[in-house]
């Protein structure tokens, strides 16, 4: 079998690089597209002459490089992607790469004739169904799709799903990744860590489960092993229950291990974002799981990452806090080092200096909400009923088996979506084939039951326009559902979009 790899350069990709070296010669051989860069050689220096590897050092952006690697390509890992926080400053940059990389490996597939033989593995995000804060933390594939405001790696991923899904190929599957925990995360230094909301949540995932989960999809694939049910869904990639975790015990437990009790001595809930983030549990990544046989680690693997990281800093830190003073000290000199980033493009107290209303309502709800928060972290009404579910309906009868899904049941989905089914027939059964639909705000669009039913997309040309979440739960019952809970009646800004998958 061949394999064909992107984003090998990567962490989720070198990681899956790691897993899979085993393998190749025997049950499969591997080819790998990596940018030419002094760095990527360096890293591919000690693999050069490994059997059964092919690098060919390329652009995703150029079609004919794509086209090398793609042909007689028996699966495609398709992991690379322009992500945050780098695509928070360069939102073109992340639609040309995340969405134009995309659409040259499926239009190469097309123009090899490999429509019906390719497996297309692409790898989406949580950051597609975007603020899920509590009470409706638990969420599952299928509900609505919500890239945050401002989230333009969320959209441009959102964009190349809805590609994907549509693509026509026989043979493809999505793979919403979540935060990825190991020392890549560790070394995080930038204002992002500030839009992570303190009562957030997130069922993580390791690198190292991350890079099995493609290995074993590869290596089982190769053995005939893998359930030929695999291939044309949509799954959650989720480390499972020992890897989920709200942010404000994860900063306990992080800071904790440099002896800071305290949590009031380093953390400031006035330049925390209270909402518009990523992140949720799923009720359903354990379905991932039973194709792949994946985990193994758990929060701890990311601890043990974070103070491997601060090296000589930790036996520092806990010698100070013992002192008289010292977790105060301790947490003054933690918070200085925060000070460049609050104030820095993205950073939050820059947007409460120059008053920008747009970041100010999409992160806060509105200066005077932000003004109402307390100055401790400890006195805050934190959230801690973690294990109720609050269902989302997905507006049809989902105890049916999908072989019965019914033109019917197709206008009470669009229905409860605020919108209308305008095709007046569909062949029962029938997941693949295009319907024609018209949105609450008049746009005729054309789209799949997968992508609508177990996708959670909706009407392209509203997503491509503008964050009009507010106006769109007045009129959508489906999306009021991960909007309403968590927002005022009154908050109707709309925030433009500056750029679409059209600018591609």
């Amino acid at each position: 079998m061949r394999v064909f790899m992107t984003g090998a350069g990567g962490g989720m990709g070198f990681e899956s690089f790691k897993q899979m070296l085993p393998d190749l010669g025997k049950l499969y051989d591997l080819v790998l597209l990596v940018r030419d860069s002094e760095k990527n050689r360096k890293l591919f220096a000690p693999y050069l002459d490994t059997p059964g590897l092919c690098i060919h050092w390329g652009d995703l952006l150029n079609r004919e490089d794509v086209a090398a690697c793609v042909k007689g390509a028996d699966v495609i890992l398709h992991i690379a992607a322009f992500v945050s926080p780098q695509a928070d400053y360069f939102p073109k940059k992340a639609m040309e790469n995340n969405y134009g990389s995309t659409r040259n490996l499926i239009e190469a597939i097309q123009n090899l004739s490999q429509n019906d033989s390719t497996r297309f593995v692409y790898i989406g995000t949580v950051a597609e169904t975007g603020d899920r804060m509590p009470p409706i933390h638990w969420g599952r594939v299928g509900d609505p799709i919500k890239p945050s405001m401002f989230d333009y790696y969320a959209v441009s991923k959102v964009a190349a799903e809805r590609y994907v899904i549509e693509s026509g190929l026989k043979y493809w599957v999505s793979l919403r990744q979540t935060g990825i925990i190991g020392p890549a995360m560790a070394k995080i230094r930038d204002a992002i860590q500030f839009h992570n909301c303190l009562d957030n949540v997130l069922e993580y995932a390791s690198d190292r489960d991350s890079g099995r989960a493609m290995r074993n999809l590869c290596a089982f694939e190769a053995e005939g092993s893998l359930d030929p049910s695999f291939w044309g869904h949509i799954y959650n990639i989720g480390g499972g229950e020992s890897c989920r975790v709200d942010t404000y015990t994860m900063y306990k437990i992080m800071y904790g291990e440099i002896g800071i009790r305290n949590i009031d001595y380093v953390i400031d809930p006035k330049v925390n974002a209270t909402r518009n983030f990523h992140g949720q549990y799923y009720l359903d990544s354990d379905k991932l799981e039973s194709y792949l046989h994946f985990r193994s680690d758990s929060m701890q693997y990311f601890y043990d990452a974070y103070l491997k990281e601060l090296g000589p800093a930790k036996p520092f830190g806990r010698v100070i806090c013992r002192l008289p003073g010292g977790q105060k000290l301790m947490g003054a000199i933690i918070k200085s080092t925060f000070n460049k980033l609050l104030d820095g493009e993205h950073g939050p107290r820059r947007w409460l200096k120059e008053d920008l209303e747009d970041h100010i309502d999409a992160y806060w709800g509105s200066r005077k909400a932000w003004e109402a928060l307390p100055e401790k972290a400890s006195e805050m009404d934190h959230f801690t009923d973690w294990e109720t579910v609050v269902p989302m309906d997905h507006g049809y009868d989902e105890t049916k088996p999908e072989s019965e899904l019914s033109l019917e049941d197709m206008q009470g989905a669009a229905r409860f979506r605020g919108g209308q089914l305008l095709s007046e027939a569909m062949t029962t059964g029938d997941w693949t084939s295009k319907l024609t639909f018209r949105c609450a705000f008049g746009h005729t669009f054309e789209a799949s039951p997968r992508l609508v039913l177990e996708g959670g997309h909706w009407c392209p040309e509203c997503e491509r326009k503008s964050w009009n979440y507010g106006r769109r739960a007045q009129v959508d019952p489906f999306f009021a559902q991960v909007w309403t809970p968590l927002h005022e009646p009154d908050e109707l800004r709309e925030y433009p979009k500056a750029v679409t998958e059209l600018d591609v």
